[in-house]
């Protein structure tokens, strides 16, 4: 099945970007990002930035946009069936020269997760600005239960400091 991405959570004078790769089912039935209730990407929002989940979607996504924080996926379009990364083909990535072009002051990329990364690799990098730093951090979904929602937190929080 043909799957489309967001359009990115931003305001022009965002410094950090948060990439995932495509959101999956509940987040497309919802329409927002990272909506599965397993999912640890707003229990760390809400350490880091005060966007936790207990806060309505639109106040979460005001508040990152408040704090200079993006967040969007690397993939504008894919074909996969079911939620999981690993089932990824047939890749689109979206118009980063026009994202970062709109965004000049962007120094951090947090890639959220392996297929984030390795995607981002591919497509985009090579169109980061100069001053910016990417820096791949554990997969905030729950299917990467590997590591706790303390441990993933920790890491995050580190890469935000790096």
């Amino acid at each position: 099945m043909i799957v489309r991405s967001f359009p990115p959570i931003s305001a022009p004078g965002a410094r950090l970007l948060i990439l995932g790769s495509m959101p999956g089912i509940a987040s497309l039935e919802a329409g927002q990002y990272y909506a599965h209730p397993r999912n640890a990407f707003w229990p760390i929002m809400g350490r880091l930035f005060g966007a936790g989940p207990a806060m309505p979607y639109a106040e979460r996504t005001a508040r990152l946009r408040s704090q200079g924080v993006a967040v969007w996926d690397v993939l504008q379009l894919c074909v996969r069936e079911g939620s999981l990364d690993a089932n990824i083909r047939d890749e689109v990535p979206n118009d980063f020269a026009a994202f970062f072009a709109g965004h000049p002051g962007i120094v951090r990329v947090l890639l959220n997760g392996g297929k984030a990364a390795a995607s981002f690799r591919k497509h985009a990098a090579h169109l980061l600005p100069p001053a910016a730093q990417t820096i791949a951090v554990p997969s905030t979904s729950p299917a990467h239960a590997a590591r706790s929602l303390d441990q993933k937190l920790s890491l995050w929080r580190a890469a935000l400091c790096a």
